[in-house]
């Protein structure tokens, strides 16, 4: 099972992110590469409590249907996300993939127990499913711009 936790899963994610232009089109969704880099380091600074966001529990925060979604399901294309994850602005390519790297990095860094923010949909999470889902996550958006 990949996760962000494993050091070569990490890699890997940020090899294929090298791979992303600034011009790259999405299969799916209306956000640019850009966009689509600011968003992906939304959720980590929303755990780690640097962005706020509201929780908004639903049927998504139900602890079976939340670990298919995690751990099983493939995601569909223009799944649901916070508002407050939507960059429907002009974002700066070069910025936030280096934001992004950082933001990772400050996530993995953070100590093994360390409490984290619920996630707006899903509720609380263990670390375990923070690693698949933030792995996941990145991988969703990867391959939407075909990468």
């Amino acid at each position: 099972m990949k996760t962000i936790w494993d050091p070569a899963c990490r890699e890997e994610l940020l090899a294929r992110f090298e791979k992303l232009t600034p011009d790259g089109r999405p299969a799916w969704g209306s956000m640019n590469a850009a966009q689509m880099l600011a968003h992906l380091a939304d959720p980590m600074k929303a755990a780690m409590g640097s962005k706020p966001v509201a929780v908004k529990p639903g049927v998504f925060s139900n602890p079976i249907l939340r670990t298919l979604i995690i751990y099983c399901l493939p995601w569909p294309k223009g799944a649901p996300t916070a508002p407050e994850f939507v960059h429907a602005h002009e974002e700066h390519f070069g910025q936030n993939l280096i934001g992004l790297r950082k933001t990772l990095d400050e996530f993995v860094a953070g100590r093994d127990g360390a409490p984290r923010k619920p996630h707006p949909a899903f509720g609380q999470l263990s670390r375990k499913a923070w690693g698949r889902l933030v792995y996941r996550h990145l991988d969703h958006h990867l391959r939407q711009f075909g990468i």
